[in-house]
Order: C-alpha cells, then sequence, then structure tokens
C-alpha cells in the first residue's frame, strides 16, 4: 500500500472506540446510516485505484480499476452494515485496498436494504449483480466474491442462490467476520460480549429482526450455517476472536469442511469485528488486507 499511514496498537482502536457515544432513544435508521457514513470518511480509498459509479443487472454500485489490475480478474464486493446500513461509500476505502492487493476489477454492490427491502432482497440483488457479470464476459473462475459482516452473510448466500440457480461457481469467497447465524444464539454472542467493541446484543437482534421482518432466522439464505453448502468455492474466513461473530465464522468454516468445501480459517489473535476496516492505522488489518488480496489472486490465476 503506497499510502504514508499511521500505526496505532489494537488497544488504541478499542480505546477509539469506547470514546464514541452510546445510542440514545429509539433507533433512527436514517441517522445511524449517516453516522456511519460520516464515521467512515476517513477511510481513504488506495490512490492506485480509480472509482467510477456503476451498475451490474440494475443493481448500482461502484466499479474500482486498480492500475495494476489484472485483465479479467474480477471481486465482487458486498458491504457491512447489518442489512439496514452502510453502502459501497461507506466501504470505499477497504474495497479500493482489497481490489488493490488483489490487482483485480472490483464492483461493489449497493443492495438494497432493511427496512426498506427486507429479506430475502439482498441476495435477490446479489445474483442479478453475479449473474450480469458473468453476461459481461467475466470468467467465474476469475471472480471472487467477497464481504464483510453481513455483506459476508450475502456473499455466502448470494454463491448458496447462484448454485441452486445453475450458475457456474466463482473462484473463492472471501469472509470478513461474516454474519451467518441470524438467531444470534451462537456462544461468543454471549462468552464476547464484554470484549467485543463495535457490536451488542441488543443492536444485533435488532438489525436480524430489522432484516428478517418475521421470516424464519433458520432460512438457509437467511443464515447460510443452515445451507448445504456444497459445491460452493473455496473459503478464506478471517475473525478476531474478541468478537460476538467468533461462532459464526467457526460454525461456517466446520460446515462448509463437512461440505467438502476448502475453508482457510483464519483467527487473527487481539482482533476485533471487521478488524480489516481500520487498514489506515493498524498494522494487522494491512496485513490481512494483504493476506485476503494474495489468496484471492492465487485463486484467479
Amino acid at each position: 500500500m503506497a499510502e504514508e499511514m499511521m500505526s496505532l496498537s489494537i488497544d488504541d482502536v478499542r480505546a477509539m472506540l469506547a470514546a464514541r457515544p452510546a445510542p440514545e432513544g429509539p433507533r433512527d435508521v436514517a441517522a445511524m446510516r449517516d453516522t456511519m457514513a460520516t464515521t467512515t470518511d476517513a477511510m481513504r480509498p488506495h490512490e492506485a485505484v480509480a472509482i467510477t459509479e456503476t451498475s451490474l443487472g440494475g443493481v448500482r454500485g461502484l466499479h474500482f480499476k486498480p492500475e495494476a489490475a489484472k485483465p479479467g480478474r474480477a471481486l465482487l464486493y458486498f458491504h457491512g452494515g447489518g442489512y439496514v446500513i452502510g453502502s459501497p461509500g461507506t466501504h470505499k476505502g477497504l474495497t479500493s485496498h482489497i481490489a488493490e492487493a488483489m490487482g483485480a476489477e472490483a464492483w461493489s454492490m449497493d443492495y438494497r436494504m432493511a427496512p426498506e427491502a427486507p429479506f430475502p432482497a439482498a441476495i435477490e440483488d446479489g445474483v442479478v449483480a453475479y449473474r450480469a457479470l458473468l453476461e459481461s464476459g467475466v470468467s467465474p473462475d476469475s471472480v471472487v466474491i467477497a464481504g464483510d459482516s453481513a455483506g459476508g452473510g450475502t456473499a455466502v448466500a448470494t454463491a448458496i442462490k447462484a448454485r441452486d440457480e445453475g450458475l457456474p461457481a466463482a473462484a473463492g469467497l472471501a469472509l470478513l467476520s461474516p454474519w451467518v447465524n441470524l438467531a444470534c444464539d451462537g456462544w461468543s454472542y454471549s462468552a464476547r460480549a464484554e470484549a467485543d467493541p463495535m457490536i451488542e446484543q441488543e443492536g444485533i437482534e435488532w438489525m436480524a429482526a430489522t432484516y428478517l421482518a418475521g421470516a424464519d432466522a433458520a432460512e438457509p439464505l437467511a443464515s447460510p450455517i443452515h445451507a448445504d453448502l456444497s459445491g460452493l468455492p473455496a473459503m478464506l474466513i478471517q475473525v478476531g476472536p474478541d468478537e460476538m461473530l467468533l461462532s459464526d465464522s467457526i460454525t461456517l468454516a466446520e460446515r462448509a469442511g463437512a461440505a467438502q468445501v476448502e475453508v482457510t480459517l483464519e483467527i487473527w489473535p487481539n482482533m476485533i469485528h471487521v478488524f480489516q476496516a481500520f487498514y489506515p492505522f493498524l498494522p494487522d488489518a494491512r496485513r490481512a488486507v494483504a493476506r485476503i488480496g494474495d489468496w484471492s489472486a492465487a485463486r484467479t490465476d
């Protein structure tokens, strides 16, 4: 990464997060979205990546083109935010750095979110985008589908639905702290509640309920830990040991492996939920992004 970046420790990052004001009153989705947009504005995109507006099959998003992108190599990215907040814009910094590390053109999709468009709208948009990318001439062997948190769940569910619709599998799935259990009842939800500075139980349960809008949390496309995972692309899963979603990643890796899917599970010591997003000042985040890039490039060579 060519930019000059500062370095902080994970303890410094935790202190920054602890200093955030606690939410008050009823949850205001518009205000939450504005806050995320403001707080992510400092996460600057990679200087060697051009970013433009685009669409795939009518699903809008952002297109990223690194100067050193390998022709034909592609990244399809889904942002996090609990299926309620976030956008390609809030994640453009992280996406641009992953695209540059992979040496790939990237498409980050502005999939529909709750409460305006609950489950399964996000997954439907994911498959539309993936299908359109293939129809544009990109080989599935050259595509890695990736995402963080809820975007990681979207990435896995997109791969499942694409398989079920007869589309060829992508080369890989790169998953950053994927949220794949919307029942929010894995062992780490309680065991890591005090250690996790990013997520709290009431908030994540509210996001799950808002997205599901009455659907069963055990629906395979809502919670891919309950899906048939056979035939999915190889997975790289990165997660921190101090996050409530740790059990999501471990369970997903176990069930994917049992379904004969090649899985690489990386639990990064001392790290927190989607720690890769702190790449401007956290050295481990920069190393993790480089690792995602190397793994994805190797899958698509």
